[in-house]
């Protein structure tokens, strides 16, 4: 929600008031003034600029119901998932808020937008034997073999999204004890186990390549996963090297990061864990969005079905 604050003197209607110096002003303003996290701006920038993409020569201020409408349905050609349309209505609809707390408009149509009813989508998950070729994708010839393979193995050993990995710290890695204290969504730390392999392929890391990486940085990085220039990788680096080891395994060029965390939900899953184990390492705020993963894994539930059942 934006923060309600003083009104500043309302900006007259007319073309002064150009989409792109008010799209600016907003996204200063939640960077700023509400503190919202780096990609949850990075969104409602992006959103905003395909909004004006399909505004052309519409005016901005004077959009009916009708035209809000018709965005929508041009963001359903665009093949958009339904998730991202519904997250393009709230930056919409916070962007107008925005515009009337400065006084530009004084009410706008938008809010009239029913939010998108979501319908789950089963995501794509890797067989435990796809899995275990995919992680021995990295070869010695490739340059840093040590940090993918590593990277890889903890990506599915705990479930943890391409941005909280790329944030992972030395500090929060204990691989004594088998565990890792991972930031999430607002910052939000939980506490991730780390199984042996995982945990092999880590210490190797750190013993045979990482101090190579981290010499090469102007002063001692914080961060566990290092670029060839010895700063933090990225997410999206960590976004090519998944795709790039699973094309290399044969697996598909459509799996991301987050494929090997439907995956290790699933996998988890169907070796008996509890739901709300897996909502836990997961870090979702809601059960509702760990039960999704009880649609992938039919097994489990055949299994249940069958042991408790009266006349299965």
């Amino acid at each position: 929600m934006v923060k309600r604050r003083k009104l500043v003197r309302p900006v007259p209607r007319h073309k002064g008031s150009s989409i792109e110096r008010l799209a600016a002003s907003f996204v200063d303003y939640i960077t700023l003034e509400c503190h919202l996290a780096n990609n949850t701006i990075q969104a409602y920038t992006r959103d905003l600029t395909r909004f004006r993409t399909w505004l052309t020569d519409r005016d901005f201020l004077n959009l009916e119901i009708s035209d809000f409408s018709d965005y929508v349905a041009w963001l359903h050609r665009k093949n958009l998932a339904p998730s991202s349309i519904s997250r393009h209505v709230v930056s919409l609809k916070i962007f107008y808020r925005y515009l009337q707390l400065e006084g530009i408009v004084e009410e706008s149509a938008v809010e009239l937008l029913g939010s998108q009813k979501l319908w789950q989508r089963i995501p794509s998950v890797i067989s435990v034997s796809k899995i275990d070729r995919f992680l021995t994708a990295p070869w010695s010839e490739d340059p840093y073999y040590i940090r993918d393979r590593a990277l890889l193995e903890m990506l599915y050993a705990t479930g943890c999204r391409a941005s909280e990995m790329s944030g992972l710290r030395i500090a929060d890695l204990h691989l004594k004890e088998g565990y890792c204290k991972c930031h999430g969504k607002g910052d939000k730390q939980r506490i991730v186990p780390i199984g042996k392999k995982a945990c092999r392929a880590v210490h190797e890391y750190l013993e045979r390549e990482r101090p190579l990486l981290a010499n090469r940085a102007s002063r001692e990085p914080a961060s566990l996963f290092l670029s060839r220039t010895g700063r933090p990788l990225r997410r999206e680096a960590i976004w090519e090297l998944v795709k790039k080891y699973a094309v290399r395994s044969g697996i598909s060029a459509d799996v991301s990061p987050h494929t090997l965390r439907h995956s290790f939900a699933t996998h988890l899953l169907a070796g008996g864990a509890d739901l709300r184990q897996v909502q836990e390492m997961l870090g979702h705020s809601s059960i509702a969005t760990t039960q999704i993963y009880t649609h992938v894994d039919q097994s489990r539930l055949k299994k249940v079905h069958a042991q408790f059942h009266p006349r299965a």
